[in-house]
């Protein structure tokens, strides 16, 4: 099967990523799927088993189990015991889960050729449903970006596929596990090019491919949890009112500045638990008991927290108080929902940065809908009839916020809007946006792993150096003196060849046109007693890389090292003629004469 897949993605670009944007999708879409349930089972089972009680759900996610009588002082000990679960399964089994996954997905991208190894999102996930499930504070999305991040590198593996196109695979694999958790999948897609760098670049080789895949993972999970945006489709504000732009101005300066604060809190807190002289596998625990505790007095900073949102969406609580005597009442209003963005913070700097499993994107769009909701009961009380209804700046306060702190000003626009199933907000969240995104500044992003612009990624520096390389051809470095064998020629003839000539690799011609390349490996495939029947076209590779004359020899490098080989074929462009061959060895003795003749034109 295997082999059939590999035929048609060498068929060209879009047979390639049409189907790796496929398989990516579907495992995105799965894993999305199974890791929901996951939470959902953990949760009803851990946190709502011990204590009683069932955070409430936002309207896309259907309504969560009835709260009777909860017992709030028992929540500690439902998230003690997913801490203690998640760190035993993370530390013991794959140290690189722990914390937020997008992170190490984006790691795996600039530095590690991106490679993930293949358990990370099994634990990933399974972890990650303890730790959220039990009441910690922390995001879904994650482990899904892992999970389809994971495969993304797995994918990559199993076709050989260059190490360009398998780092391409692990950024459409982040884009579409977080598109379709959060049935998001155009902002999910711009994420997956556009979460890589802090400083306002992108990944644009990764857009085709997502728009494949974020849209596949995004069907799969919709078809079993339904198609209604996350926070419903009831959001029926529109902007008409060109003042209020210095509002939503305010608002994204308020959310840059409490951005700052999140990420300076969160990593603060990842540091003291990097000190304590504490064994890893009880860390996450600890962290998970200040998360209950706090959790005691306010539970909305348990879990996702989706639901109050969805609460502050609807205007439920917030609306009738704020238009009674705000002295009297409006105050303890405000400063509750003050504390919560305060709390919601150190809780998920402890759920998380103490080596807990889950992702900080919710958190940031829980604390931002708590940002908005606190700004607009100021607003209504100085400005009133300005902005009669909270949901506006609830949710582009969850725009504004996480837009900063992740330094993906464009795809939350994208992705809130899908989540509220309206684009009225659009204008007021651009300024919003670009106001907390210049705030933040990329000092304060909590994507760690983030570089500042493509040629700070190791994924791209060679591309933005003018080497020497470039100003030396193909046609100064390669051998012009080619051995080359014909498909008729026996295999034990390649092989006599070989050990005489000490040569790795065969070009393999049909009079002068080349058609093939036998390697040592190849070779070596076929038993020695078969070794003199069995003719070279039934080994060589058909499909070559090749080398032309005017090719630089930058160009022909980076051939040779995104796909593992140490020699191409030259050929004459117009008539695929066969005129030399180049190596890595050509290629440097190539160098060093240029080296040498530059040093030796260099004044004294």
């Amino acid at each position: 099967m295997m082999s059939r897949v590999n035929r048609v993605i060498q068929q060209g670009y879009l047979a390639k990523w049409v189907t790796v944007g496929l398989l990516i999708g579907v495992i995105a879409g799965a894993g999305a799927v199974g890791f929901y349930l996951a939470i959902e089972g953990v949760s009803n089972y851990l946190l709502g088993g011990i204590t009683g009680f069932f955070p409430p759900n936002p309207a896309g996610e259907g309504a969560a189990p009835v709260s009777v009588h909860p017992d709030y002082l028992l929540i500690p000990v439902a998230t003690i015991i997913g801490g203690l679960i998640a760190g035993f399964l993370v530390y013991r089994f794959a140290p690189e889960a722990e914390g937020h996954g997008t992170d190490e997905a984006i790691a795996a991208f600039h530095r590690h050729d991106g490679k993930i190894r293949r358990r990370i999102p099994l634990v990933k996930a399974v972890a990650s449903a303890f730790t959220i499930g039990s009441g910690g504070s922390g995001g879904r999305e994650g482990p899904t970006a892992q999970i389809a991040a994971g495969f993304g590198s797995f994918i990559g593996d199993v076709l050989k596929l260059p190490v360009k196109d398998r780092r391409i695979a692990v950024a459409v694999g982040i884009g579409a596990g977080i598109g379709s958790i959060f049935k998001s999948p155009f902002g999910g897609a711009i994420l997956s090019g556009e979460i890589l760098y802090s400083g306002g670049d992108f990944e644009v080789e990764a857009l085709i491919p997502s728009f494949i895949a974020s849209p596949i993972g995004y069907i799969i999970f919709a078809s079993y949890t339904g198609f209604t945006p996350i926070f419903g489709s009831g959001l029926a504000y529109n902007f008409t009112d060109p003042r209020g732009l210095l509002i939503y101005a305010a608002l994204g300066i308020v959310c840059g500045l409490v951005g700052r604060l999140h990420t300076a809190t969160f990593y603060s807190v990842k540091s003291l638990f990097a000190r304590l002289p504490l064994t890893k596998y009880l860390r996450p625990m600890v962290g998970a008991a200040v998360a209950g505790a706090i959790g005691v007095f306010f539970p909305q900073v348990v879990g996702l927290g989706y639901g109050f949102v969805q609460i502050l969406i609807d205007g439920s609580g917030v609306t009738g108080l704020a238009q009674e005597n705000f002295t009297h009442l409006a105050i303890p209003l405000l400063v509750f929902l003050v504390a919560v963005v305060l709390l919601k913070i150190v809780a998920t700097a402890f759920t998380v940065g103490s080596g807990g499993s889950a992702g900080v994107f919710a958190p940031s769009l829980v604390i931002g809908g708590f940002v908005g909701a606190a700004f607009w009961m100021v607003v209504n009380a100085l400005l009133p009839g300005w902005i009669p209804i909270p949901a506006p700046l609830v949710v582009v306060g969850m725009m504004a916020l996480f837009g900063g702190v992740g330094r993906t000003p464009i795809a939350v626009m994208l992705m809130v809007s899908e989540m509220t199933g309206s684009l009225n907000l659009l204008a007021p969240s651009m300024v919003a946006v670009v106001a907390a995104y210049f705030v933040t500044t990329p000092k304060y992003t909590i994507y760690r792993s983030q570089v500042s612009k493509r040629s700070d990624s190791p994924a791209h520096r060679g591309e933005y150096n003018v080497p020497l390389l470039t100003k030396i051809f193909v046609s100064d470095a390669m051998n012009r003196s080619v051995i080359t064998l014909s498909p008729g020629d026996s295999v034990d003839a390649a092989y006599q060849m070989v050990v005489e000539k000490g040569h790795r690799g065969i070009p393999i011609v049909d009079g002068e046109k080349l058609v093939g390349i036998v390697t040592v490996s190849d070779l070596l495939r076929i038993p020695r007693e078969k070794a003199a029947a069995t003719p070279l076209r039934d080994v060589m590779t058909q499909s070559v890389l090749v080398a032309h004359l005017d090719d630089n020899l930058f160009v022909a490098l980076e051939t040779m090292t995104n796909h593992g080989i140490g020699r191409l074929p030259v050929i004459s462009k117009d008539s695929g003629r066969l005129v030399g061959i180049v190596t890595r060895t050509d290629v440097i003795r190539a160098y060093e004469r240029s080296m040498d003749m530059l040093s030796k034109s260099e004044p004294t």
